[in-house]
């Protein structure tokens, strides 16, 4: 298992937007390998006091934060589908994205502690 985690601001008014961008998103990545996909919506974000989801991607007052990662099978597969997506127009950042992707925060992560996968780390 391998997983990809991100950090996304989104404007609030645009969680409808994001909600069919992320849906059309997943299916595609379905097609490359992912196993799971989940984008979770701000509900509870607060301010630290030192840093924060929010001062991490410089969000605006109007934008919610997502959180939102990928399980892959492994590290391997997933730069295999990283080469053949960076290939596959279907993945070119549309004009009318519903989030700046420049300050989303990304990171790939090896598993050591798994709870409720019986193909987990250990």
């Amino acid at each position: 298992m391998y997983v990809a985690g991100f950090v996304i601001p989104v404007p609030e008014t645009n969680l409808e937007a994001y909600k069919a961008w992320a849906k059309a998103s997943a299916a595609l990545f379905r097609e490359y390998g992912c196993l799971e996909i989940v984008d979770a919506w701000e509900d509870n974000v607060p301010d630290g006091q030192q840093t924060d989801f929010r001062r991490a991607v410089a969000a605006r007052p109007d934008e919610k934060i997502v959180l939102s990662w990928q399980v892959w099978p492994s590290r391997a597969e997933m730069e295999e589908a990283e080469a053949r997506i960076a290939k596959d127009t279907r993945f070119d950042i549309p004009v009318e994205i519903p989030f700046d992707h420049r300050r989303l925060i990304l990171g790939a992560f090896t598993p050591i502690h798994t709870l409720g996968r019986e193909d987990g780390a250990g």
